[in-house]
């Protein structure tokens, strides 16, 4: 199945996705680790059930050199041994800042203590953002279909060049 509607082939999809592509900027050249960041983003992704940001995130974070062990576990990473606790910190602000329909306090005080424990302001601040923009994102992709599979590395940022 074609996705309903191509966001990049209309002039007001295109010129929201690339200000969209801007903000994802800021995050990406954050001090936040890229490895964090696409598991943050694959998480998320899954959650929301977006296949295309599940493809477009495990491709990317393979493309930068993480393991398909880690990749595999990240739907797992409770029961995995592979990720250090600052990364379970932001899994679980993820899944907290993402199923807010599920959990009427949001992210918990004891998950906020964690990602405190292990990140600072800069950090804070740009994993908040991020939380925010993949799950933006996911709802984007959802709503018109956006089917994973053929996404290659790098195609995203070509495409708003």
């Amino acid at each position: 199945m074609d996705a309903r509607f191509d966001m990049f082939d209309n002039e007001i999809g295109l010129k929201f996705a690339k200000r969209f592509a801007g903000a994802a900027m800021v995050i990406h050249q954050s001090p936040l680790p890229k490895s964090t960041q696409e598991l943050v983003s694959l998480r998320v992704s899954q959650i929301n059930g977006c296949g295309w940001c599940i493809d477009m995130h495990a491709k990317e974070a393979a493309a930068e050199g993480e393991t398909a062990v880690r990749l595999h576990l990240v739907a797992a990473w409770r029961e995995s041994t592979v990720f250090t606790e600052a990364e379970r910190a932001a899994l679980a602000f993820a899944e907290e800042g993402t199923r807010l329909a599920d959990a009427h306090h949001g992210v918990s005080d004891e998950t906020w203590a964690q990602v405190r424990k292990h990140y600072d302001d800069d950090w804070i601040a740009a994993l908040v953002a991020l939380v925010a923009l993949i799950n933006a994102a996911n709802r984007l992709a959802v709503i018109v279909h956006q089917r994973g599979g053929s996404y290659e590395p790098g195609m995203f940022a070509a495409a708003l060049g």
